[in-house]
């Protein structure tokens, strides 16, 4: 069954995004407060939802919550806050079992009940959040912000990006700064809060079964009077690199970890992203990619090598798992590689397999109510109206001529070595 999604406006800058769907066994709210990537309130952001799921005005406690889920059939709630290009998003999810296998046929009202109270009635004391519990999650942030070494080749990717964005809001990271944390309090904290919930715009997004009764309870539930929204810009797209950066970080490591950073300048919505997304898989998407092939394979270069398109800022990166000592070989044959992608040195089986790469991860999507619903808001930042069977349908339509052009403008912005120390 093709997955539309019926779009109602519920008030200024809040949407409510409907996926109807029988063919799960439980159904999902999410609930998205989309904020603009700003250095000087990154923290809050980040720090915001850790505090938010602590309580609500009815349970205080997060020990409350968790009973109340267990109540509701054992529904999972979950959070989360990344960035998407240079917007700042923090998401709220509940997914509990369908109506049909439980006895309260009004439990999804709870459900949503719920989800409305973590967002919008937080628990508070003295009108303000709670100190101890903002005490505890900065604590628990600084955890988190300190923990980003702890996953070399993630860090080494943000790392490359941070260098490469280095003036710009994606070089931000998503999870904040232990220097602003200090500077917060849980007045400042929820002032903050307060101004965001009124300003933020708010996608709401229900995958599974529904009937109008839901959906005009979902719209009541989630309404807001509200004045002045936020409007995010368009992310800045750049293919000119001025200057290319060669950045050294040392560490007691065992294995080194290489980033190659791209600017491609094709935007998201150029008919030349697809070519872009084809030309990467063909590089660097898997074991038949041309860099597994010749760095992994036949050299015995590397411990992994991929390659990757950051949708929303146009970005490819290419990393590696490598030893010091391969360092310079490694980029010698990831350039010479990159170059016969130029030439269109390719044939039809490497366009088949990556097309078919692409498409495979694409329609796993259809198999996980929760990257239904993760899909859909991606479209919705986009502004793409396209379903997901014609995404796939364009992705075939990908022709030699356009991932020669689109290769052609890959262009080398940063060289990241986080290598061992000497």
């Amino acid at each position: 069954m093709t997955l539309r999604s019926e779009r109602i406006n519920i008030g200024k800058g809040i949407n409510l995004n409907l996926i109807k769907t029988d063919k799960f066994k439980s159904n999902l709210i999410s609930i998205y407060l989309i904020l603009p990537l700003e250095r000087e309130n990154a923290t809050k952001n980040a720090l915001l939802p850790l505090v938010l799921k602590r309580g609500t005005s009815s349970l205080n406690t997060n020990l409350e919550i968790q009973r109340k889920l267990e109540d509701m059939y054992g529904s999972d709630l979950s959070i989360s806050v990344n960035k998407r290009g240079e917007k700042h998003v923090v998401r709220f999810t509940i997914e509990g079992p369908k109506e049909s296998y439980v006895d309260d046929k009004k439990y999804m009202l709870k459900i949503i009940d719920l989800l409305r109270s973590l967002v919008y009635n937080p628990y508070l004391e003295d009108k303000v959040f709670s100190e101890k519990y903002v005490e505890q999650e900065k604590d628990n942030l600084s955890r988190l912000i300190e923990g980003r070494i702890n996953d070399k080749r993630s860090y080494a990717l943000e790392r490359c990006i941070e260098e490469m964005c280095r003036n710009e809001r994606f070089s931000i990271y998503y999870l904040g700064y232990i220097e602003d944390l200090g500077e917060i309090d849980n007045r400042i904290l929820y002032e903050y809060y307060k101004d965001i919930i009124l300003k933020a715009p708010i996608e709401i997004f229900y995958v599974g079964e529904y009937e109008n009764e839901l959906i005009e309870y979902l719209t009541n539930c989630f309404k807001l009077e509200r004045e002045d929204v936020f409007k995010i810009k368009r992310e800045y797209v750049t293919g000119n690199v001025q200057t290319k950066n060669m950045v050294y970080e040392d560490m007691d490591i065992n294995q080194g970890k290489l980033v190659l950073g791209y600017k491609t300048g094709i935007p998201y919505e150029n008919s030349l992203y697809n070519g872009l997304l084809v030309a990467s898989e063909i590089l660097g998407g898997g074991p038949n990619s041309k860099l597994f092939r010749s760095i992994r394979e036949k050299e015995s270069l590397a411990y992994y090598i991929g390659s990757k398109v950051y949708k929303y800022k146009s970005l490819m990166l290419i990393d590696g798992g490598i030893d010091s000592n391969n360092f310079e070989r490694a980029i010698e044959i990831i350039r010479f590689k990159i170059d016969e992608m130029k030439k269109g040195d390719f044939i039809q089986e490497d366009m088949d397999t990556a097309k078919k790469s692409i498409k495979t991860s694409m329609k796993s999507i259809n198999d996980n109510i929760f990257l239904i619903s993760e899909f859909f808001f991606s479209q919705v930042l986009a502004d793409d109206k396209r379903l997901l069977e014609e995404s796939l349908i364009d992705i075939d339509k990908v022709t030699r001529e356009e991932i020669i052009q689109a290769s052609n403008n890959i262009n080398l912005d940063t060289i990241y070595f986080l290598r061992k120390s000497r």
